[in-house]
C-alpha cells in the first residue's frame, strides 16, 4: 500500500510506503492502456519511475481509500493533485516561522513548511533536538535544553534551487508555581559552599558601605519546640571568636521571637524581636537587611551600629530589643560555613519546622520590602528590578538531595544533610 496525498499545510505531495515518507513535487501518473488496472508514477525531472506498474488499489489517500475505481480513474485523480508548480521549475520558499518559543522541560514540536520544497535539511541543531526519522521536516525533542537562546538553520531544496531560514529557539523559564518547601526535624540541615557567597554575605573589615550590604528573605514556619532553632547561619567556623550571621527562632515562656546576631559570641550586635512576634505552625515572611556600614568598636556609636540592620516580619518592622557585647563587631566575616537549620554545632530546627523561598541580595533591599513581601504571596523573584544573586526554591524544581540555586549567580547548591526525599513536602505559604 502506497499512501499519496497533498499536505494541507505545505501544499507538497507526500508519499508514504514501507521506506518512509518522500516529498517529490514533480510527478506524473502514466497508464499504458485505459483498460488496465495497473499504472506507474514517474518523477518528471529525473525521468525515473518511483513506482512501476502497480495495481490501482495499491495507491491510497491519507485515509487509506483508493484513488479511484479503476486504473484510469485513479491515474487521472492523482494527476489532478500532481499538477503542481514544481513542474514549472520554481525554486522553493520556506514559509514556516523563524522563531520557536518553548519552556524548559517541554517537548518541542516544530514543522518546517515551504512552497515547492522537495528535500529538506537542518544545520546546527541543538544536541537535544532532532528531525523525525519518518518526516525530516518535523523537529522533536528539546526537553533537556537549558534556558537560553539557540540558533540553527533550515534548508529546503528542489530541482532548480533552494531556500534557507535562520531559526531562533527561545527556551524560557517555566511559569512560576510554588508547591514545595523543606521540612526539618532535629539533626536535619542544609549545607552550601560558603565561599560562593563570600562577596555577598562576607566582608573583610568593619563595613565599608554599600559594597558590604546584603539582604536575605525567607518564608519560615517554626515549631513549638522550646530549643533555639537556627534558621540561617553564615560565617566563621569559630563562632566564639569569628564573625557570623545568625538568625534564630527563640523561646521565652512559650512565646516565640526572632534573634539576629552579627559578629562573634564575644563581640556582636544583637537584634531581637519582641515576644510573640512569631507564631508557631504559621508561615511568616522574614527579611533581614544590612546597609554595609560600620558595626562596632565605639560605645558612642552603638546606636549607629544597631541602625545598620533591619528586620521585617510579614512586611513590617516589629518592636525589637537591641543589645551588644563589647560595643559590636568590627572585624571580618569569613566564608567558612553556610547553613540552613544548623549553627556551628547544635541549634537545629525541630519538630517539622519548614523553610521556603530563601533569597539573598548583595545590596540593602529594605526599601523594597513591600515588593519582596508581596502581601505574603511567593512569586518569581527574577521578575524584580533588583534580582537576588541567590535564590533557593526549596523543593520546586529540585531533585533530592540537591536544592538548586535559581538566582542570577545560580552557582550554590544546598545539600540536604540527614534528610530524606520525604522532607520535600507540599506545605507552602
Amino acid at each position: 500500500m502506497i499512501k499519496i496525498y497533498s499536505d494541507s499545510v505545505t501544499g507538497n505531495i507526500n508519499i508514504e510506503d514501507e521506506n518512509g515518507t518522500q516529498f517529490p513535487n514533480t510527478l506524473k501518473a502514466i497508464i499504458d492502456d485505459p483498460a488496465d488496472s495497473f499504472f506507474s508514477i514517474e518523477n518528471t525531472i529525473t525521468e525515473e519511475f518511483i513506482f512501476f506498474n502497480l495495481d490501482y488499489t495499491e495507491y491510497v489517500d491519507e485515509n487509506e481509500n483508493p484513488w479511484g475505481v479503476s486504473g484510469i480513474d485513479a491515474c487521472n485523480n492523482l494527476n489532478a493533485i500532481f499538477t503542481f508548480s514544481g513542474n514549472n521549475l520554481i525554486p522553493p520558499t520556506i514559509t514556516s516561522n523563524s522563531t520557536i518559543n518553548s519552556v524548559e522541560g517541554n517537548e518541542i514540536n516544530y514543522q518546517l513548511t515551504s512552497d515547492y520544497g522537495v528535500s529538506f535539511f537542518w544545520d546546527g541543531l541543538p544536541s537535544d533536538l532532532q528531525p523525525k526519522s519518518e518526516d525530516i521536516r518535523k523537529l522533536i525533542g528539546g526537553s533537556n535544553l537549558a534556558v537560553g537562546v539557540y540558533n540553527f538553520n533550515a534548508i529546503a531544496k528542489n530541482y532548480v534551487g533552494e531556500d534557507s531560514l535562520s531559526i531562533t529557539l527561545n527556551v524560557n523559564n517555566p511559569p512560576y508555581s510554588n508547591t514545595k518547601s523543606i521540612q526539618f526535624n532535629n539533626q536535619d540541615w542544609l549545607g552550601g559552599d560558603a565561599s560562593l557567597l563570600s562577596d555577598v554575605l562576607g566582608r573583610t573589615g568593619n563595613g565599608s558601605g554599600s559594597s558590604d550590604a546584603w539582604t536575605f528573605s525567607v518564608f519560615f514556619k517554626g515549631s513549638t519546640a522550646t530549643q533555639a532553632q537556627t534558621i540561617l547561619y553564615f560565617g566563621d567556623s569559630d563562632g566564639s571568636n569569628g564573625g557570623t550571621i545568625h538568625l534564630t527562632q527563640v523561646n521565652n515562656s512559650g512565646n516565640k521571637s526572632l534573634r539576629f546576631r552579627y559578629g562573634s559570641s564575644n563581640n556582636r550586635i544583637q537584634v531581637q524581636t519582641t515576644q510573640g512576634s512569631i507564631t508557631p505552625n504559621v508561615w511568616h515572611h522574614i527579611l533581614v537587611s544590612y546597609d554595609g556600614g560600620t558595626t562596632g568598636s565605639s560605645s558612642g556609636d552603638i546606636s549607629d551600629y544597631y541602625s545598620r540592620f533591619k528586620i521585617f516580619v510579614d512586611g513590617v518592622e516589629p518592636l525589637r530589643n537591641n543589645t551588644n557585647n563589647n560595643f559590636g563587631y568590627s572585624a571580618s566575616v569569613d566564608a567558612d560555613n553556610f547553613r540552613v537549620g544548623r549553627y556551628t554545632s547544635g541549634n537545629y530546627m525541630r519538630n517539622g519546622s519548614k523553610v521556603d523561598e530563601l533569597a539573598i541580595w548583595d545590596s540593602d533591599q529594605s526599601a523594597n520590602i513591600s515588593d519582596i513581601y508581596n502581601s505574603g504571596v511567593p512569586f518569581d523573584y527574577l521578575t524584580l528590578t533588583d534580582k537576588p544573586k541567590h535564590w533557593w526554591r526549596m523543593g520546586d524544581g529540585d531533585t533530592y538531595p540537591n536544592i538548586e540555586d535559581n538566582g542570577t549567580e545560580a552557582n550554590c547548591t544546598f545539600q540536604m544533610i540527614n534528610m530524606a526525599v520525604s522532607d520535600i513536602v507540599n506545605d507552602v505559604p
